[in-house]
């Protein structure tokens, strides 16, 4: 945890230096209004002074209104010194904010396929959320609770121990102990804060879980059951939450007793020393509004130990990921994949998800440029890890990957992505428009060629029907669209892109066989030129393509066109053919 802390404000300095000015401006601002907390009673004491001395009450009035004027200037300097720390902290925070958010953003991208895997998109949208924020609590912690709190408690102790060297050492000592209850205590509680929150998470995943699932609890008559699940869930939240409130009454009382412990001592001790004549009438009213700003400045102190460390856990969650190195990189001297027909060669290729589970092995496959090959096989044996490793989803364990006889691993991954257009199973779409989805294969794209590419993937029919036709927002993932449109769009997506390399993994799954009748179509024209790599379970879907692979365990067992393996009787492809075309009856 100390690792993560000390990198977490690694962080918030790189992004803290960005604004060189504007945090000593907030510095020094607050340093100059705090003062005044401090001065302006100074003039109070004067000003009680002045009404308690012996003398006509006619001839104070001067020296009292003029001390007043002392005071007025005193707050309106520390009135314009607080409105600049103010207005240079909106304009820091909100800066540096944004900064650390789009810095986040760039670093959690650039992240593996297995990390994304991996991890709940829920907890790396909260993640990058609460790490911006917690740098405004830190910060605000820093430059508006304990940056006053150490200056008014200096000021005080050191304007009390200049008039008598007990007052100021017994402040401080109270100061100390008190600090230290408070800090002890936040930990010990902390503890139990987190447990609360846990149980809260916990409420909170039932109550989603049984709303999530309100058919099933009617249809399987289970509301007695999830009522009672709730309330037990529910009833050890309400203890913990109870336990962590009476904890805190408890603090409060002593923290109280501490409190009038300092007054009535100090104010007992001052006593003594006006007797004595050492201290005024006026004094008298100083130490007592020192004791008050000392009192409203500390009693949140516990509060702003637990703050902070709640703060800081959050964000070291986000720093764990942004200290995490990125597993596939581009090496130093990476270039810029030439293409040259699209020709793409497996190397006796190894590689393994982890190291008991090996997917490919000793895998050797060319495919020339402008082929278009499939990909068979049974499930798992190892299709689609061969396009991810293409792609460089994922680096191989050994072997070489090229195309156009470079390596993959050689040339940018920008580059490789640009020259390759994927069509997966279930493509996923941006909460955005339908022109937007679809001008995403190519940016600079004109709405003619987007509606042109529309019509070759026949998506251009349920597109007009929409009322706000290509403007249509898609929702979350694509939701509002059928798994058949959602293809479609993705189809279109990737015509319009125009990649020399195209892959196609089980692109027609999720059309009913009309729609797949006009892709097909759209598919061929598509596929004209290009490199082509399908991944399929339909075997019908690849009868034309100038070679078929079948795949077992990681290994080629068989390859050639259809007629060539339709003719192999034993052949894997020829059994999985008679399945499909024949049924499952002998």
């Amino acid at each position: 945890m100390q690792y993560l802390t000390k990198q977490t404000f690694k962080i918030f300095w790189k992004h803290l230096r960005q604004y060189k000015w504007a945090p000593w401006l907030i510095i020094i601002s607050i340093i100059i209004a705090s003062a005044g907390h401090v001065v302006a009673p100074l003039f109070y004491k004067d000003f009680f002074d002045i009404l308690t001395k012996a003398g006509d009450s006619a001839d104070k009035i001067g020296d009292l209104q003029w001390t007043l004027m002392k005071v007025l200037a005193v707050y309106l300097v520390s009135w314009i010194f607080w409105r600049i720390a103010t207005f240079a902290t909106s304009y820091f925070q909100t800066n540096a904010m944004a900064g650390m958010s789009n810095f986040s953003f760039a670093y959690l991208h650039k992240h593996s396929i297995s990390f994304f895997n991996n991890n709940f998109v829920g907890s790396l949208v909260k993640k990058v959320n609460r790490f911006s924020r917690a740098f405004e609590v830190v910060t605000d912690l820093i430059f508006w609770d304990f940056l006053p709190i150490f200056l008014n408690l200096t000021f005080i102790i050191i304007t009390l121990g200049r008039r008598n060297i007990w007052l100021g050492l017994g402040i401080f000592a109270w100061t100390v102990v008190y600090m230290l209850v408070n800090y002890y205590f936040s930990l010990y509680k902390l503890k139990y804060d987190v447990q609360r929150a846990e149980l809260n998470s916990k409420v909170t995943g039932v109550l989603a879980d049984t709303i999530t699932n309100h058919l099933n609890l009617k249809l399987f008559t289970g509301y007695i059951r999830e009522r009672k699940r709730f309330k037990g869930v529910n009833s050890q939240y309400q203890k913990m939450h109870q336990f962590t409130w009476n904890l805190y009454n408890y603090f409060e009382a002593g923290q109280t007793l501490l409190m009038m412990i300092l007054e009535i001592g100090i104010m007992y001790y001052a006593i003594s020393l006006w007797q004595k004549d050492i201290i005024s009438v006026g004094e008298f009213v100083l130490i007592q509004t020192y004791l008050i700003t000392i009192m409203m400045r500390l009693w949140n102190f516990g509060r702003i130990i637990r703050k902070y460390y709640e703060a800081m856990a959050e964000a070291e969650e986000m720093t764990e990921i942004l200290e995490a190195p990125h597993e596939i990189k581009d090496v130093k001297s990476a270039k810029t994949l030439k293409m040259n027909g699209g020709q793409i060669e497996f190397k006796e290729v190894d590689f393994a998800y982890n190291q008991t589970r090996e997917i490919i092995s000793d895998f050797s496959l060319n495919i020339k440029a402008k082929e278009k090959i499939a990909l068979i096989g049974p499930s798992g044996s190892g299709k689609s890890t061969l396009v991810n490793l293409l792609l460089r989803n994922y680096d191989i364990d050994r072997g070489k990957i090229l195309v156009d006889n470079q390596k993959v691993i050689s040339v940018s991954q920008d580059s490789l992505w640009k020259n390759i257009s994927l069509v997966n199973q279930d493509p996923i779409l941006f909460h955005r428009t339908l022109r937007e989805n679809i001008r995403y294969g190519r940016p600079q794209a004109s709405d003619k060629e987007i509606i042109k590419a529309a019509k070759l993937a026949h998506a251009s029919n349920f597109i007009n029907d929409f009322p706000e036709k290509y403007e249509t927002y898609v929702g979350e993932r694509g939701v509002k669209l059928s798994g058949g449109e959602r293809q479609r769009v993705a189809i279109a997506r990737a015509i319009l892109k125009n990649a020399p390399i195209l892959v196609l993994d089980e692109a027609t799954s999720s059309l009913d066989s009309e729609s797949e009748e006009l892709i097909q179509d759209a598919l061929a024209n598509l596929m004209k030129d290009k490199t082509v790599i399908v991944i399929a379970h339909r075997l019908s879907t690849i009868m034309k393509m100038d070679r078929i692979v079948v795949l077992d365990k990681g290994k080629i067992i068989e390859q050639g066109t259809h007629k060539e393996l339709i003719a192999k009787k034993q052949g894997l492809y020829n059994r999985l053919w008679k399945k499909q075309v024949g049924g499952f009856i002998a």
